[in-house]
Protein backbone atom coordinates (compact mmCIF):
# COMPACT_ATOMS: atom_id res chain seq x y z
CA UNK A 1 0.00 0.00 0.00
CA UNK A 2 1.59 3.49 -1.00
CA UNK A 3 1.75 5.91 1.90
CA UNK A 4 0.68 9.52 1.29
CA UNK A 5 2.03 12.17 3.95
CA UNK A 6 -0.02 15.39 4.93
CA UNK A 7 2.02 17.91 2.80
CA UNK A 8 2.75 20.42 5.48
CA UNK A 9 3.25 23.97 3.51
CA UNK A 10 2.33 25.02 0.43
CA UNK A 11 5.29 25.15 -2.63
CA UNK A 12 7.25 28.33 -1.78
CA UNK A 13 10.24 27.70 -3.50
CA UNK A 14 11.20 30.54 -5.44
CA UNK A 15 14.29 29.05 -7.14
CA UNK A 16 12.95 25.12 -8.23
CA UNK A 17 13.98 22.64 -5.93
CA UNK A 18 16.29 24.70 -3.63
CA UNK A 19 15.00 27.54 -1.62
CA UNK A 20 17.46 29.28 0.30
CA UNK A 21 17.73 32.68 0.96
CA UNK A 22 21.01 34.99 0.41
CA UNK A 23 23.09 35.59 2.91
CA UNK A 24 25.06 38.95 3.82
CA UNK A 25 28.50 39.78 4.70
CA UNK A 26 30.45 38.45 1.85
CA UNK A 27 34.10 39.63 2.34
CA UNK A 28 35.04 42.37 0.58
CA UNK A 29 38.17 41.93 -2.21
CA UNK A 30 41.00 42.47 0.41
CA UNK A 31 39.85 39.89 2.75
CA UNK A 32 39.65 37.41 -0.01
CA UNK A 33 43.07 35.82 0.59
CA UNK A 34 42.63 35.55 4.69
CA UNK A 35 39.56 33.67 3.99
CA UNK A 36 41.09 30.16 2.86
CA UNK A 37 38.77 30.02 -0.16
CA UNK A 38 38.87 28.11 -3.06
CA UNK A 39 38.40 29.01 -6.55
CA UNK A 40 37.00 27.78 -9.26
CA UNK A 41 36.46 28.61 -12.98
CA UNK A 42 32.98 27.47 -13.86
CA UNK A 43 30.92 27.31 -17.06
CA UNK A 44 27.57 27.01 -17.55
CA UNK A 45 23.71 27.74 -18.93
CA UNK A 46 21.38 30.27 -16.59
CA UNK A 47 17.80 28.18 -15.72
CA UNK A 48 16.71 30.57 -13.25
CA UNK A 49 16.91 34.44 -11.96
CA UNK A 50 15.58 34.93 -8.29
CA UNK A 51 13.59 38.32 -7.75
CA UNK A 52 16.62 39.34 -5.57
CA UNK A 53 18.76 40.46 -8.52
CA UNK A 54 21.52 38.05 -7.30
CA UNK A 55 20.19 34.90 -6.95
CA UNK A 56 20.21 32.72 -10.07
CA UNK A 57 19.95 28.70 -10.50
CA UNK A 58 22.74 27.58 -13.19
CA UNK A 59 22.91 23.94 -14.86
CA UNK A 60 26.91 24.10 -15.38
CA UNK A 61 29.35 21.97 -15.90
CA UNK A 62 31.37 19.37 -13.86
CA UNK A 63 33.83 21.12 -11.59
CA UNK A 64 36.83 19.12 -11.74
CA UNK A 65 37.86 17.76 -7.99
CA UNK A 66 34.48 19.78 -6.08
CA UNK A 67 31.12 19.48 -7.67
CA UNK A 68 29.98 16.93 -10.63
CA UNK A 69 27.73 18.58 -13.11
CA UNK A 70 24.14 19.56 -12.04
CA UNK A 71 21.72 22.47 -11.50
CA UNK A 72 21.19 24.64 -8.64
CA UNK A 73 21.28 27.84 -7.12
CA UNK A 74 24.34 30.37 -6.52
CA UNK A 75 24.78 34.04 -5.48
CA UNK A 76 26.08 36.43 -7.29
CA UNK A 77 28.59 39.15 -5.15
CA UNK A 78 27.53 42.25 -7.52
CA UNK A 79 23.72 42.27 -9.00
CA UNK A 80 25.32 44.36 -12.02
CA UNK A 81 27.16 41.45 -12.76
CA UNK A 82 24.56 39.42 -13.73
CA UNK A 83 21.69 41.74 -14.31
CA UNK A 84 21.27 41.27 -17.74
CA UNK A 85 21.43 37.78 -17.82
CA UNK A 86 17.85 35.83 -19.10
CA UNK A 87 17.44 32.05 -18.90
CA UNK A 88 19.34 30.52 -21.73
CA UNK A 89 22.21 32.48 -21.40
CA UNK A 90 25.78 30.34 -21.32
CA UNK A 91 27.89 31.86 -19.02
CA UNK A 92 31.31 31.27 -17.70
CA UNK A 93 32.34 32.30 -14.01
CA UNK A 94 34.46 32.06 -11.07
CA UNK A 95 33.27 30.09 -8.01
CA UNK A 96 34.38 31.50 -4.55
CA UNK A 97 34.29 28.80 -1.62
CA UNK A 98 35.18 29.34 1.96
CA UNK A 99 34.61 27.77 5.13
CA UNK A 100 31.25 29.68 5.77
CA UNK A 101 29.73 30.79 2.38
CA UNK A 102 29.96 31.13 -1.21
CA UNK A 103 29.24 33.55 -4.15
CA UNK A 104 30.26 33.97 -7.93
CA UNK A 105 31.85 36.47 -9.73
CA UNK A 106 33.55 37.24 -13.00
CA UNK A 107 30.46 36.48 -14.66
CA UNK A 108 30.48 36.63 -18.64
CA UNK A 109 28.20 35.96 -20.98
CA UNK A 110 29.36 33.24 -23.83
CA UNK A 111 26.11 32.55 -26.31
CA UNK A 112 23.06 31.12 -25.77
CA UNK A 113 21.88 27.52 -25.33
CA UNK A 114 17.87 26.36 -23.96
CA UNK A 115 17.80 26.52 -20.38
CA UNK A 116 16.13 23.24 -19.17
CA UNK A 117 12.51 23.12 -17.90
CA UNK A 118 12.28 23.74 -14.11
CA UNK A 119 11.11 20.58 -11.89
CA UNK A 120 8.01 20.48 -10.05
CA UNK A 121 7.51 21.83 -6.63
CA UNK A 122 5.66 19.63 -3.88
CA UNK A 123 1.80 19.77 -3.80
CA UNK A 124 0.13 22.81 -2.49
CA UNK A 125 -1.20 22.59 0.68
CA UNK A 126 -5.40 23.94 0.12
CA UNK A 127 -6.00 24.50 3.67
CA UNK A 128 -5.81 28.33 4.75
CA UNK A 129 -3.88 27.44 7.56
CA UNK A 130 -1.00 25.33 8.99
CA UNK A 131 -2.70 22.04 9.55
CA UNK A 132 -2.23 20.57 13.12
CA UNK A 133 0.05 18.01 12.66
CA UNK A 134 1.47 15.21 15.41
CA UNK A 135 4.67 12.89 15.22
CA UNK A 136 2.23 10.28 15.48
CA UNK A 137 0.77 11.14 12.40
CA UNK A 138 4.09 10.59 10.10
CA UNK A 139 3.73 6.63 9.33
CA UNK A 140 6.18 4.27 11.26
CA UNK A 141 9.50 3.87 9.46
CA UNK A 142 11.68 1.37 10.06
CA UNK A 143 14.44 4.41 10.32
CA UNK A 144 18.53 3.54 11.31
CA UNK A 145 21.09 6.14 13.43
CA UNK A 146 24.55 6.73 12.98
CA UNK A 147 25.27 3.51 15.58
CA UNK A 148 23.08 0.71 13.41
CA UNK A 149 20.25 0.84 15.71
CA UNK A 150 16.53 0.87 15.04
CA UNK A 151 15.35 4.24 15.54
CA UNK A 152 11.10 5.34 15.40
CA UNK A 153 9.81 8.92 15.57
CA UNK A 154 7.73 7.61 17.70
CA UNK A 155 10.11 7.65 20.39
CA UNK A 156 10.77 10.82 21.79
CA UNK A 157 7.36 10.96 23.94
CA UNK A 158 7.90 14.31 26.21
CA UNK A 159 10.89 15.85 24.34
CA UNK A 160 10.65 18.78 21.55
CA UNK A 161 12.12 17.69 18.43
CA UNK A 162 13.60 19.20 15.82
CA UNK A 163 14.08 17.61 12.25
CA UNK A 164 15.48 19.00 8.86
CA UNK A 165 16.86 16.88 5.67
CA UNK A 166 20.11 17.18 4.35
CA UNK A 167 22.82 14.92 3.00
CA UNK A 168 26.94 14.40 4.16
CA UNK A 169 27.99 15.02 0.29
CA UNK A 170 26.50 18.60 -0.17
CA UNK A 171 29.44 21.13 -1.50
CA UNK A 172 28.58 24.45 -0.57
CA UNK A 173 28.77 25.88 2.90
CA UNK A 174 25.10 28.06 3.08
CA UNK A 175 23.16 24.52 2.36
CA UNK A 176 23.41 20.97 4.07
CA UNK A 177 26.38 21.92 6.40
CA UNK A 178 24.48 25.58 7.58
CA UNK A 179 21.74 23.20 8.73
CA UNK A 180 24.16 20.91 10.44
CA UNK A 181 25.70 24.25 12.04
CA UNK A 182 22.23 25.31 13.05
CA UNK A 183 21.69 22.21 15.02
CA UNK A 184 25.22 22.31 16.55
CA UNK A 185 25.12 25.70 17.99
CA UNK A 186 21.49 25.24 18.99
CA UNK A 187 22.76 22.22 20.86
CA UNK A 188 26.00 24.01 22.49
CA UNK A 189 23.49 27.22 23.62
CA UNK A 190 21.14 25.18 25.38
CA UNK A 191 23.81 23.13 26.80
CA UNK A 192 24.86 26.38 28.65
CA UNK A 193 22.06 27.89 29.14
CA UNK A 194 20.68 27.60 33.18
CA UNK A 195 17.98 26.01 33.71
CA UNK A 196 18.04 25.44 29.95
CA UNK A 197 15.54 22.04 28.95
CA UNK A 198 17.00 18.82 28.55
CA UNK A 199 13.80 17.36 27.00
CA UNK A 200 14.34 17.14 23.47
CA UNK A 201 15.93 16.56 20.56
CA UNK A 202 17.78 16.86 16.89
CA UNK A 203 16.95 14.17 14.10
CA UNK A 204 19.55 15.41 10.87
CA UNK A 205 17.75 12.93 8.58
CA UNK A 206 19.95 11.53 5.25
CA UNK A 207 18.28 11.53 2.10
CA UNK A 208 21.50 9.64 0.39
CA UNK A 209 21.88 6.36 0.16
CA UNK A 210 25.28 6.55 0.48
CA UNK A 211 24.73 7.72 3.78
CA UNK A 212 25.56 4.55 5.59
CA UNK A 213 25.42 4.59 9.72
CA UNK A 214 29.16 4.17 10.09
CA UNK A 215 29.95 6.96 7.52
CA UNK A 216 26.82 9.25 9.22
CA UNK A 217 28.97 8.70 12.61
CA UNK A 218 31.94 9.95 11.11
CA UNK A 219 29.95 13.07 10.14
CA UNK A 220 28.48 13.93 13.19
CA UNK A 221 31.73 13.67 15.26
CA UNK A 222 32.80 15.93 13.03
CA UNK A 223 30.41 18.74 14.98
CA UNK A 224 31.28 17.26 18.07
CA UNK A 225 27.42 16.12 18.78
CA UNK A 226 26.12 14.93 21.64
CA UNK A 227 24.22 11.47 20.88
CA UNK A 228 21.70 12.07 23.98
CA UNK A 229 20.51 15.05 21.98
CA UNK A 230 21.06 14.50 18.37
CA UNK A 231 20.55 11.75 16.18
CA UNK A 232 21.93 11.33 12.64
CA UNK A 233 19.52 8.54 10.80
CA UNK A 234 19.18 6.89 7.71
CA UNK A 235 16.66 4.57 6.56
CA UNK A 236 15.14 2.86 3.23
CA UNK A 237 15.17 5.49 0.35
CA UNK A 238 11.78 5.30 -0.37
CA UNK A 239 10.33 6.27 2.50
CA UNK A 240 13.26 8.91 3.82
CA UNK A 241 11.79 10.07 -0.19
CA UNK A 242 8.09 10.09 0.92
CA UNK A 243 8.66 11.53 4.86
CA UNK A 244 10.59 14.46 3.03
CA UNK A 245 7.88 15.05 0.78
CA UNK A 246 5.53 15.06 3.53
CA UNK A 247 7.20 18.36 4.55
CA UNK A 248 7.86 19.87 1.64
CA UNK A 249 10.97 19.03 0.52
CA UNK A 250 11.05 17.76 -3.42
CA UNK A 251 14.58 15.89 -3.99
CA UNK A 252 15.83 14.98 -7.05
CA UNK A 253 19.43 13.44 -8.20
CA UNK A 254 21.00 14.81 -10.64
CA UNK A 255 24.32 13.30 -11.63
CA UNK A 256 26.09 12.54 -8.19
CA UNK A 257 24.57 14.68 -6.07
CA UNK A 258 20.81 16.17 -5.35
CA UNK A 259 18.97 19.39 -6.10
CA UNK A 260 16.87 19.66 -3.10
CA UNK A 261 14.71 22.21 -0.92
CA UNK A 262 14.99 23.11 2.66
CA UNK A 263 12.72 22.80 6.04
CA UNK A 264 13.37 22.87 9.65
CA UNK A 265 10.55 21.26 11.30
CA UNK A 266 10.05 21.70 15.63
CA UNK A 267 7.44 19.81 17.38
CA UNK A 268 6.65 20.79 20.78
CA UNK A 269 6.58 18.02 23.89
CA UNK A 270 3.44 16.89 23.46
CA UNK A 271 4.22 15.41 19.72
CA UNK A 272 2.71 18.52 18.22
CA UNK A 273 3.99 20.83 14.91
CA UNK A 274 4.67 24.28 16.32
CA UNK A 275 6.91 25.47 13.40
CA UNK A 276 8.31 24.74 10.44
CA UNK A 277 10.59 27.28 8.13
CA UNK A 278 12.87 27.38 4.95
CA UNK A 279 15.92 27.57 6.64
CA UNK A 280 18.81 30.50 5.46
CA UNK A 281 21.61 31.52 6.62
CA UNK A 282 22.09 31.13 10.60
CA UNK A 283 19.08 29.69 12.36
CA UNK A 284 20.37 29.20 15.96
CA UNK A 285 18.77 31.49 18.01
CA UNK A 286 15.20 30.96 16.68
CA UNK A 287 16.00 26.64 17.08
CA UNK A 288 16.98 27.28 20.60
CA UNK A 289 14.06 29.82 21.39
CA UNK A 290 11.32 27.43 19.71
CA UNK A 291 12.55 24.24 21.34
CA UNK A 292 12.75 26.26 24.85
CA UNK A 293 8.98 26.65 24.16
CA UNK A 294 8.67 23.42 22.76
CA UNK A 295 10.05 21.42 25.45
CA UNK A 296 7.22 23.21 28.11
CA UNK A 297 4.37 22.13 26.20
CA UNK A 298 2.04 19.73 28.07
Amino acid sequence: MKVVLLHLLPAALALGLVSCRDRAGTPPPGLLAQTNARTFEVTGVVQELAADGRTLVIRHQEISNYMPAMSMPFHARATNEVSGLKPGDAISFRLVVTADESWIDHVRPTGRLPAAEPGPGPAENPSNGPPIFRLTDIPDFALTNEFGQAVSLRAFPGRAVALTFFFTRCPLPEYCPRLTKNFQGALQKLAAAAGGPTNFHFLSISFDPLDTPLLLRAYARQYRYDSNHWSFITGHPDQIRELARGFGVPIAAEGAGYNHGFRTAIFDATGRLQTIWPVGGDMTDQIVAEITKGAQAH
